[in-house]
């Protein structure tokens, strides 16, 4: 029965390949085109149209000479051994790096990425400076007007300004007043009260004891504006601080001394205390064991990190003392340097974290006259700084003994001379024994 289509049959199909064939080569119409290993053949010789060299019928393999798949001559390439593909030498797409398809990255210009980045660094730096200017400058408060002291004297060479501690209690809860042990007293007294001169011949500290016998000159009242004419009287340097204040402090050691008072700056328990916080402490040398229940100081001997409670305790304590108020101020002094050199301190100044709440600390608690600038804030803190560094000098007014009602008397001729090298910008030789 014949089973192929248009009554084709087997005998047909002649000598092929495949199935039922007893021929072992191909069928001419189907006959794939082989590439050969090697040389390839030339027409006649086995392998080209001839015998199959390899015997058997086993068809012939495809050969990858010169990197070609199939017959020499028919056009056809892989690129397997060249590396290229999929396009141009190198991989890099159709047509290469010449066809314009994909240019090569240029080399990056670092003179100029430095450039842009010292630019950027620069302006951040200069925008930040103004900024925090005009901001510490908005918190200074510039309540003390020295242009109502009258009967000034003329200001010599140098600076000098007039720091006072104050125990103002302005801003205070009731359980800071206790933790402090400032009490609840009305009105203002003050416990320090310093001299600071800077000029060419390094910063000189001044102690001016509080108990100091002074006589009060004529003044013009703070509120009222009515001139008090001076009788005479003669009382305690920190009562002239008590009864009008700030102006007739300095009226008060203007006319006492004859130097002239170029700045005034004042500080609270309050804001003294929180400076010390901010700034994480002050390392401080107690020089003897300190116990004091009046001022809550407990102190060892020795090296010791005070914080803004333990700081306070310390500048305000005499009852434990042995020179009382002259030690006092000794300490004050001490203790007022050692702030201002841990205040201009790389750790402080770099970093902002610590910076910001130290300058907001101290701006919110220091009062300064109307006259004050940061510039004139600043240098007198790095002066401060200077005295402990031992740039500069730090003494106690020069005192002859009591005066008839108790106080302390200044040494009149220590003190002319003082201040006459102060007035000069000459370096003090004189001495507080």
């Amino acid at each position: 029965m014949n089973t192929w289509p248009e009554g084709r049959s087997d005998d047909n199909r002649g000598n092929r390949y495949g199935r039922g064939s007893s021929s072992a080569q191909p069928e001419n119409a189907r006959v794939m085109r082989q590439v050969r290993r090697g040389p390839a053949p030339s027409p006649g010789q086995a392998g080209y149209g001839g015998a199959p060299p390899y015997g058997g019928g086993v068809p012939q393999q495809p050969s990858y000479v010169d990197g070609g798949y199939g017959a020499p001559g028919d056009g056809y390439d892989s690129g397997y051994n060249t590396g290229q593909v999929y396009g141009s030498p190198g991989g890099r797409g159709p047509g290469g790096p010449g066809d314009g398809m994909y240019e090569p990255r240029p080399a990056p210009n670092w003179r100029r990425r430095i450039k842009v980045t010292t630019i950027t660094l620069v302006t951040v730096l200069v925008v930040t400076s103004v900024a925090t200017y005009f901001w510490a400058d908005s918190k200074l408060n510039r309540d003390v007007d020295l242009s109502q002291v009258i009967e000034r004297p003329e200001a010599g060479e140098g600076t000098n300004y007039l720091i006072v501690g104050s125990d103002s209690r302005a801003g205070m809860s009731a359980e800071e007043k206790k933790r402090l042990r400032t009490g609840s007293a009305e009105g203002k007294r003050t416990d320090s009260m310093m001299i600071l001169h800077t000029g060419s011949n390094g910063p000189t500290l001044i102690s001016l004891p509080r108990d100091s016998n002074v006589t009060i000159p004529s003044f013009k009242g703070s509120d009222s504006g009515k001139v008090y004419p001076g009788t005479g009287r003669q009382t305690k340097l920190n009562a002239a601080y008590a009864e009008d204040g700030p102006e007739l402090l300095v009226r008060t050691v203007e006319a006492n001394t004859d130097l002239h008072i170029d700045h005034y700056v004042e500080i609270g328990f309050g804001g003294f205390a929180s400076i010390v916080d901010a700034v994480g402490g002050v390392e401080m040398d107690i020089p003897q064991d300190i116990k004091d229940t009046k001022s809550g100081a407990d102190f060892k001997k020795g090296k010791q990190t005070l914080s803004g409670e333990q700081a306070l305790a310390f500048v305000r304590t005499r009852y434990a003392l042995k020179g009382s108020d002259l030690d006092r101020t000794k300490n004050q002094q001490k203790f007022l340097s050692a702030l201002a050199n841990q205040v201009a301190t790389p750790s402080t100044i770099l970093n902002p974290f610590k910076l910001y709440p130290t300058m907001g600390a101290g701006l919110d608690s220091l009062v300064v006259d109307k006259d004050m600038g940061l510039y004139d804030l600043a240098s007198m803190f790095w002066a401060m700084k200077g005295v402990s560094g031992g740039e500069g000098k730090s003494m106690n007014m020069p005192i002859s003994g009591n005066a008839a009602n108790g106080n302390l008397q200044w040494d009149t001729a220590k003190v002319k001379q003082l201040v006459n090298e102060l007035k000069n910008d000459e370096k003090v030789t004189v001495s507080s024994n």
